[in-house]
């Protein structure tokens, strides 16, 4: 099972993955739990090269999204941070770092090192545990490190025309990307999907719940509640606010 750091004091932080693959769902869920709270948010902002992205998932696509990382060729990930200032609040720590690099050594398709700049702001709950709520990283450059001697092996011109291109897109591969691309479906109904699973609701009757209780929260009349809270008989069926049913 692959270790994780999360290095301190604050005059230096850094994530240090090493993944295996043996590593499992329930290993990067747990990798989650540690690091992050229930209510983390994780957002990227990127450049592609069809114009500017912003993704941002909650704590439940979070585990996925690191996985997704080594799922796509990486051996080991790390973070390091310059020049990072600290601001302490009632219930949280900030930091936020201007010169921070992402780096990921790549095994496949070829040995690389890709180095990935940007700003990261980091808000920490201000207790014992001091785990990360929000995560916030923008992109602002990347470089690709092929080792010479992987390029002097190499005769065949098709090759060494193959090793000029790059392999990931603003230091994030098409496995992560992809992964982010999906969060953006999936995100929206992740509180579709937990009222399925605790109250084993069918997808209509989720829907038609969740749509209900927003109504009521936008009529709600400011620091009071709605006439009437979201009901449950017997089969977990959502009862309307005409409803007269026992």
């Amino acid at each position: 099972m692959p270790p994780c750091y999360l290095v301190t004091p604050w005059n230096y932080i850094g994530f240090f993955l090493v993944a295996r693959p043996e590593s499992d769902n329930l290993w990067w869920e747990a990798f989650a739990n540690e690091f992050f709270e229930e209510d983390a948010t994780l957002t990227l902002h990127v450049c592609l090269e069809d114009g500017p992205k912003r993704y941002s998932i909650g704590r439940t696509l979070i585990p996925r999204y690191f996985r997704s990382i080594f799922d796509g060729g990486v051996t080991e990930l790390y973070y390091t941070l310059k020049n990072q200032k600290e601001s302490f609040h009632n219930t949280s720590i900030t930091l936020d770092c201007d010169q921070c690099t992402m780096v990921t050594q790549y095994g496949k398709p070829m040995y690389t090192k890709v180095l990935t700049e940007g700003r990261l702001i980091l808000e920490f709950t201000f207790d014992d545990l001091m785990r990360i709520k929000s995560w916030h990283m923008s992109v602002r450059t990347h470089r690709e490190l092929v080792p010479k001697s992987v390029i002097n092996m190499q005769q065949d011109p098709t090759m060494l025309e193959q090793i000029g291109k790059n392999i990931t897109r603003q230091g994030m591969s098409n496995f992560t990307l992809n992964y982010l691309r999906l969060c953006v479906i999936l995100e929206p109904m992740q509180e579709l999907m937990s009222r399925h699973k605790a109250y084993a609701l069918s997808p209509r009757d989720c829907l038609k719940t969740t749509l209900f209780q927003k109504w009521q929260r936008i009529v709600a009349p400011p620091g009071k509640r709605g006439r009437r809270t979201v009901a449950l008989h017997e089969k977990h069926q959502p009862v309307e606010p005409n409803d007269h049913r026992s």
